[in-house]
């Protein structure tokens, strides 16, 4: 198979997973880690520390300058489509962070220009890879939950993720954008559905307190096209002291059964050290270290997975394989379908109605 030329788009908080991700496809010469980008030029000599790849603070002349065959896209979300475009002017595969893009029509420039250069564009919705998502799907395509009728979900950060992460644009993301893109694509991928109404509420107060702004919470009813509809509750506000940065679940009940995954209370790791302010968990299905028989690091986990799965649909395209030869595979079409329910929530939180997505 090919080797995979890669660079990145974005280094922060998420952009060492895909650091992570490609170095050690290097191992056995799936691909090659060949530039990395970002604006923060102590963040990219920090990354230059642990990863070996050409550094730039412009991703135009990253693009410019290298033979690449793919990018990912790692950046805050309002600056993923001007990414996304340049990427396919230059014939560039192309996997975007999720949302797509915070608005539709964005979303669809983004698939057009795609298609017109013929490239490959991807969304890492890496809630499709978990292997008790997966296993919730052959469950419902079995049959065993009948026609299913309702549902719920959640998936709730500690405050550090607005607070600290990124407390200069959480005000231009939400709990929608941030976190329930993730659940509402997850709901379309189970239920094989997209969105057909949305009616949303939220409450502003502790990130005001904080001097960042924007929502705390949203939560939504979005009612499916075939009659399912499914509640789902986003915030950014937990405790500090909360065990995991991350609190999150599904539940679907249909006419035959119900399925439930708990991601957070799943077996998960739980630890207790002087550098943490209390017991903490570590959900050991999303992301998990071990190291390989030459000492090197190896990150496992649906975090990794959906990353080298681009990898290895790239790998496809440059042995002469088409875009139909994929199979199954999270889309620019994927990341439409889920920024529309995502921005009729927000148009349903400005009207206080029930709004068609």
């Amino acid at each position: 198979m090919a080797t995979v030329r890669i660079g990145i788009v974005g280094l922060g908080t998420f952009g060492i997973n895909h650091l992570r991700c490609f170095r050690q496809l290097g191992y056995g010469g799936q691909a090659e880690l060949v530039a990395a980008c970002d604006i923060n030029e102590e963040l990219l000599q920090q990354r230059r520390q642990g990863f070996e790849f050409t550094a730039y603070t412009d991703y135009r002349q990253m693009l410019a300058d290298e033979q690449l065959d793919a990018i990912t896209v790692v950046t805050p979300d309002p600056l993923h489509k001007q990414i996304v475009l340049d990427a396919a002017q230059a014939g560039v595969h192309i996997l975007c962070e999720k949302p797509l893009d915070v608005t539709v029509a964005g979303c669809q420039e983004m698939i057009d220009a795609c298609e017109a250069a013929g490239v490959l564009l991807m969304v890492d919705f890496h809630k499709r890879y978990d292997e008790y998502h997966l296993a919730m799907k052959q469950k419902i395509q079995a049959g065993d939950l009948g026609e299913i009728e309702y549902g719920y979900a959640y998936m709730e950060d500690r405050i550090e993720v607005p607070r600290d992460w990124f407390p200069g644009w959480a005000k231009n993301s939400s709990p929608a954008w941030f976190l329930g893109i993730h659940f509402y694509d997850l709901a379309r991928f189970l239920i094989e559905a997209n969105g057909k109404a949305v009616w949303a509420t939220g409450a502003t107060g502790r990130l005001a307190e904080l001097g960042i702004g924007g929502y705390d919470s949203i939560s939504a009813k979005v009612l499916f096209k075939g009659g399912a509809t499914v509640a789902f509750d986003t915030s950014w506000i937990l405790p500090d002291a909360f065990p995991a940065i991350v609190n999150q679940g599904i539940r679907l009940v249909g006419t035959k059964g119900l399925l439930e995954c708990d991601s957070q209370d799943r077996g998960t790791l739980t630890s207790c050290t002087d550098d943490t302010p209390g017991t903490q968990t570590h959900n050991q299905s999303f992301l998990r270290l071990r190291y390989d028989k030459q000492g090197r690091e190896v990150w496992e986990g649906y975090g990794m997975a959906s990353i080298a799965d681009f990898v290895s649909n790239v790998e496809v395209l440059l042995e002469g394989g088409t875009l139909a030869d994929l199979g199954d595979y999270p889309s620019g079409s994927d990341g439409l379908e889920a920024t529309k329910i995502a921005a009729a929530v927000h148009k349903s939180l400005e009207t206080g109605g029930l709004v068609g997505v």
